[in-house]
């Protein structure tokens, strides 16, 4: 492996543990306060764009990294939209014990 890939795979863990560090702040707050739902939809559609570009220029950092963002858009749209449900029947103010 080279230099650069050492620097791909470390930007990759960065991204990655901040994405996955805010998804699990949404699930705790219970709350959609400030967060759109596109958010989740354009980095849906963007990563799929990414996950196939890298495939095909053959990147297997940018490969890994980007379908990991596919799967924290998926799982934070599905937390987005039970924050919504869970505002919208006054749910959203108990906390999980």
């Amino acid at each position: 492996m080279s230099g650069a890939d050492w620097i791909g795979w470390a930007a990759s863990a960065v991204l990655i543990a901040t994405l996955i560090r805010q998804v699990v702040v949404q699930w705790r707050e219970r709350s959609v306060e400030g967060v759109s739902s596109w958010l989740f939809v354009g980095q849906l559609a963007a990563s799929v764009g990414f996950t196939v570009y890298s495939w095909m220029v053959g990147n297997p950092v940018f490969v890994f990294t980007n379908s990991v963002l596919l799967l924290t858009a998926v799982i934070g749209q599905l937390i987005y939209r039970r924050n919504r449900r869970l505002a919208d029947s006054g749910e959203s103010d108990r906390t999980l014990h």
